[in-house]
C-alpha cells in the first residue's frame, strides 16, 4: 500500500502496515511529528471494516477523550466507545478508546468483553518506564489474551529491539520493529541567553567563562532577584523577534508562569486581525453557552478570555476542563499564536506549531528540581514543524547561563538515547489477582513474564520479583486478606472486594468489608474516601471549621489499628467544610474559596473520589452501600466536574 486517506505513506508506515497485514504486532519507534498515528489509523479502519474490536489506550484521559471525540467523528457514534475513570459510553462498541489503567483492570478481572480483540493500541508506550505507572503497562502486555496483537507506539526507544523481543518471548508471537529517526519537519535548535539574546551554544560557553558577578559578590539575593525579573519579562523580547516564526508552543514548567506570561503578553500584543477576532469569539461563546453559568463569572475564565482576544492562550492541569478544550479548539484552527502551556500539552495530542519554546530546562518533579531528560525534551521539541505547512520547525532553549549546567544541557539537547527501563513493581491488587484467578504454576510463569526480569537476565531480577510477592502475600495472609483452604490459597471477603480497588486496596479493603460497610453514613462515606483520594501537597490550605461528621466517622474505625493510625496522621476534619459543602449543593465559585486549590485540581479531585467510590459500589456485595454510593455520586457529580462531548 502506497497511500491511505489521501496521504502518501512514508517508508516506515509501510512497513507497519504490511506488519500489520501479517497479524503481527508491531513496536514503531518514530520521533514526534512523523506520522505515527496515521498507522493507528489504518489499523482501526481495517478491523472496524471487518467488524472486529480493537482497543485504543493512551495514558492520559485527556487524550482519550480527544480520542474518542475525533474517532466518533470519522467512524459514527454507534462504532465508538470511552472508558476511563470518569465517564463510560458504548462500553461494547467494537473501537474502545480507554485508559491504559482501565485496560489493565479489565484484563486483571477477566472481563469477557476483551475475549475477542484483535488488536490494542499502546499510544506513548514509552510510559512503561514511567516510574509510578509503568508496571501498569507492563501488566497490560502481560495479563493481554493471546491471540490479541499489539500496535505499540512511541517516540524514539534506544532498545526498542530488546522490549519487542521481551513481549515475542512472554506472547509467543512475532513482534516487528519498525524505526524513524528522519522527521518530516526537521528541527532548527537555538539558545536564548536572558541576558544577551539569541546566540549559539560555544558563545554562551564562553560568556559564562567570564562571568565573576563582581558587582553582587556580597549581595546574592540582590543578583538573583535581578534574574527573576530578567527571566519573568524575557519572553517580551524573545517572541518580538519571533513574529515570523509563529504560532508558538510556550513550554513552562510552573503553571502560575504559564498563566503569568500569558496576561504580560496580552497586555503589550495583539496577534489577531479583525476577521480573526471575530471567529474566535463566535467559537467561544457557543462553547460556553452549555457551560454552568458559574463559570463564566470565575476570574481565570475572565483572564483566559481576555487573552484569548489578543491570540494568546495559556493551558495547564490547573484549568478547568471546558476551558481547557476550547483552548485547544482555538490553537488547532489558528486562532491561538502563542500559547503557553506546561508538558501536559504535548502527550499524544496532535497540536503542532511552527516553533516551540523551552522557558527552562530544569523541572521540579514532585520531590526536587531536575534537568529534563533527553526523552522529555524532544517529545516537546517535537511539536515544533507543521507538516505540510512548514520546511522547518523552530526549537528555541532559554538558558540562564549563569545558573545552568551548559554542558548538561548541551548533552540533553543533542539525541534521545535514553533506553527504555522497567519500573515493575508488585501490587497489593495483583497478587490477590493472581491468587484467585491462576494455580501456583500459572503464577510463577507470570512473575517470570515481567520487562524487569527480562532486562535482568542472569542477574537476580526473577528472584527480586519472586521475593516481594511471597513478603507481601504473607502480609496479606496475617490481615485476613488470604487464608489457607483445603487445597491451596483461597480470599476471603476483604480480599475478594480488595481485589477489584485498583489503588489504596487494603485501606479501602478494612473501610467497607464486615462490619463496618454497614456503619457509615452518606457525608462519612464520602470524607473518608474524600481523604483516601486526596493528594496531600505542602501549599494547599482548605478551610475547615466543622468537625461533626469528622469525629464521628473517627469514632467508628479507632478500634481498627490499621484504620486509627492511617486516620489519626490524615485527619478528616480538614477536608469536612470543602467535601460537605459540595454535597450539600453548594456553587462551583462558593466551593473555590474553601481551598487555595485551582478550578482544574478541584475538578480533578472530585472525579478521582467519584472513580474510588464507582469501584467499591462495584466491589462490594452489600446491596445497602451500593445505594449510599449511588446517591453520593449522584449529589457530587454535578455540571462543572462531567465529562461532556
Amino acid at each position: 500500500m502506497k497511500e491511505f486517506q489521501g496521504l502518501k505513506l512514508d517508508r516506515f508506515q509501510e512497513e507497519a502496515i504490511h506488519s500489520i497485514e501479517n497479524n503481527h504486532s508491531v513496536v514503531v519507534s518514530a520521533a514526534t511529528g512523523t506520522g505515527k498515528t496515521l498507522i493507528a489509523d489504518y489499523l482501526i479502519d481495517k478491523y472496524l471494516k471487518q467488524g472486529k474490536k480493537i482497543v485504543y489506550t493512551a495514558p492520559i484521559k485527556a487524550l482519550s477523550n480527544q480520542k474518542y471525540s475525533d474517532f466518533k467523528r470519522q467512524y459514527g457514534e454507534e462504532k465508538v466507545g470511552i472508558l476511563t475513570g470518569d465517564v463510560t459510553i458504548n462500553h461494547n462498541a467494537p473501537l474502545r478508546i480507554m485508559t491504559t489503567e482501565i485496560y489493565r483492570n479489565m484484563l486483571l478481572s477477566h472481563d469477557p468483553e476483551l475475549d475477542d480483540v484483535m488488536y490494542i493500541v499502546f499510544d506513548e508506550i514509552h510510559y512503561l518506564g514511567d516510574f509510578e505507572r509503568g508496571t501498569v503497562w507492563e501488566e497490560s502486555i502481560i495479563f493481554s489474551k493471546e491471540h490479541t496483537r499489539f500496535l505499540c507506539l512511541s517516540a524514539t526507544i534506544p532498545n526498542a529491539k530488546q522490549f519487542a523481543n521481551w513481549i515475542s518471548y512472554i506472547k509467543k508471537h512475532q513482534v516487528d520493529v519498525v524505526l524513524e529517526k528522519k522527521r518530516a519537519v526537521p528541527l532548527k535548535q537555538s539558545f536564548y541567553d536572558t541576558e544577551t539574546g539569541f546566540c549559539e551554544l560555544k558563545e554562551i560557553k564562553e560568556l559564562k567563562k567570564l562571568d565573576k558577578h563582581p558587582k553582587y559578590k556580597y549581595n546574592r539575593r540582590r543578583f538573583f532577584d535581578e534574574l527573576k525579573r530578567t527571566k519573568r519579562l524575557g519572553h517580551l523580547d524573545l517572541l518580538s523577534e519571533m513574529k515570523d516564526k509563529l504560532p508558538a508552543i510556550y513550554f513552562c514548567f510552573s503553571r502560575m508562569e504559564t498563566q503569568n506570561k500569558a496576561v504580560i503578553l496580552a497586555k503589550k500584543n495583539n496577534y489577531l486581525t479583525s476577521n480573526e477576532q471575530s471567529q474566535l469569539s463566535s467559537i467561544v461563546r457557543e462553547r460556553l453557552k452549555t457551560t454552568d453559568e458559574s463559570v463564566l463569572h470565575l476570574d481565570s475564565t475572565k483572564m483566559l478570555r481576555e487573552c484569548l482576544s489578543k491570540g494568546i492562550g495559556f493551558h495547564n492541569a490547573g484549568v478547568l476542563p471546558v476551558l481547557k478544550e476550547i483552548v485547544e479548539t482555538l490553537f488547532s484552527q489558528g486562532l491561538i499564536k502563542v500559547l503557553f502551556a506546561t508538558e501536559t500539552f504535548a502527550v499524544g495530542i496532535n497540536m503542532p506549531a511552527k516553533t516551540v519554546v523551552f522557558d527552562s530546562m530544569e523541572k521540579f518533579d514532585g520531590i526536587n528540581f531536575r534537568y529534563l531528560k533527553s526523552k522529555e525534551f524532544f517529545q516537546l521539541a517535537g511539536r515544533a514543524g507543521r507538516r505540510g505547512i512548514d520546511k522547518v520547525g523552530f526549537v528555541v532553549v532559554v538558558i540562564e547561563r549563569r545558573t545552568m549546567d551548559i554542558n548538561h544541557v548541551e548533552r540533553i539537547v543533542q539525541d534521545d538515547k535514553e533506553s527504555l527501563q522497567s519500573q515493575f513493581k508488585l501490587s497489593f491488587n495483583t497478587i490477590l489477582n493472581l491468587i484467585h484467578r491462576h494455580t501456583e504454576k500459572e503464577q510463577q510463569v507470570i512473575l517470570e513474564s515481567n520487562f524487569y526480569t527480562y532486562q535482568q537476565a542472569g542477574r537476580g531480577g526473577a528472584n527480586r520479583i519472586k521475593a516481594s510477592f511471597e513478603k507481601k502475600k504473607k502480609k496479606l495472609i496475617k490481615e485476613g486478606y488470604i487464608v489457607h483452604g483445603l487445597n491451596d490459597l483461597e480470599l476471603t471477603e476483604k480480599g475478594l472486594f480488595s481485589m477489584r480497588i485498583y489503588s489504596n486496596e487494603l485501606l479501602v479493603g478494612e473501610l467497607f468489608t464486615g462490619r463496618f460497610s454497614q456503619l457509615f453514613t452518606n457525608k462519612e462515606i464520602l470524607l473518608l474516601v474524600g481523604r483516601i483520594s486526596y493528594e496531600e501537597r505542602k501549599n494547599h490550605k482548605f478551610k475547615s471549621k466543622k468537625r461533626d461528621i469528622s469525629n464521628a466517622a473517627f469514632k467508628k474505625i479507632k478500634d481498627n489499628t490499621v484504620l486509627y493510625n492511617y486516620f489519626r496522621k490524615n485527619q478528616l476534619y480538614l477536608l469536612e467544610q470543602f467535601l460537605v459543602e459540595w454535597y450539600e449543593g453548594c456553587d462551583f465559585p462558593d466551593l473555590l474559596e474553601l481551598s487555595n486549590l485551582s478550578e482544574g485540581d478541584i475538578v480533578r479531585y472530585i472525579r478521582q473520589i467519584i472513580d474510588l467510590l464507582q469501584q467499591i459500589q462495584h466491589a462490594t456485595l452489600s446491596d445497602d452501600l451500593k445505594n449510599k454510593i449511588r446517591d453520593i455520586v449522584t449529589k457530587i457529580d454535578r455540571d462543572v466536574v462531567s465529562v461532556r462531548f
